[in-house]
């Protein structure tokens, strides 16, 4: 079990690059966790226990208003954390988290993890800088969200999906209903704004399969709206 830990711990970016005996450390309080898609991990006004990170699989976080309707607010993959932040206050969760597929998690208690912290002072500023890097990825998605039309914030998207997948011939992460809920619109917008960009010639579409035709003109799209 501690081998199985270890590997696991050793596949996510905030642990990447520690000594063993540090990991070693961590897969001492570590638990490893297998979700089915569907499952709720934690709900939002929960109090934050645990932080999470993902081996395998992908994993939602979003609000819910009482309406019923749903914001995306992020979706991590395999070797992301993520809930640290209620985790470092001691506060609830303020936001509910949902297994997008079976996968496989690490989680890691509050109290235990803050000893490890302080004995670490090299994990902690690891964990600042993740931390840092969250927050400048909300303060982006805020401003597409704010500031820019469906389409922009479909080509960003679009372009980050590129770089994670490292290809053109994009296989879509996420139903489109959940891709419109993460870009703040619905789905037959979406499906309007990606109909616009195959119209235009920077995109094919077939089934959940998208081509990008022409990287520059999305990467103008994205950055300036025109």
């Amino acid at each position: 079990m501690e081998k199985d830990k270890l590997a696991a711990l050793g596949s996510i970016k905030l642990f990447e690059g520690l000594p063993e005996a540090q990991l070693r450390s961590l897969a001492g309080i570590a638990l490893l966790k297998r979700v089915k898609a569907g499952e709720p991990l934690f709900e939002a006004g929960q109090p934050g226990t645990h932080f999470y990170a993902v081996v395998s699989g992908k994993v939602r976080v979003y609000r819910a208003a009482p309406s019923g309707k749903e914001q995306i607010l992020h979706v991590f993959g395999g070797g992301e954390a993520f809930a640290e932040v209620p985790v470092f206050e001691g506060k609830t969760y303020p936001a509910s988290a949902q297994a997008l597929e079976d996968s496989l998690m690490v989680s890691i208690p509050r109290k235990e993890f803050v000893e490890v912290l302080r004995r670490d002072p090299e994990l902690a500023l690891g964990v600042m800088a993740l931390l840092s890097g969250r927050l400048r990825a909300f303060v982006t998605q805020i401003a597409q969200l704010s500031l820019k039309e469906v389409p922009e914030r479909l080509a960003g998207y679009l372009l980050l999906l590129r770089a994670s997948q490292n290809r053109d011939d994009l296989t879509l992460d996420l139903p489109k209903g959940q891709i419109a809920s993460y870009l703040g619109t619905i789905p037959e917008t979406l499906s309007r704004a990606l109909k616009k960009l195959a119209e235009q010639g920077l995109i094919e579409i077939s089934g959940n399969r998208v081509t990008l035709l022409d990287t520059d003109a999305l990467a103008r799209l994205a950055e300036s709206g025109r």
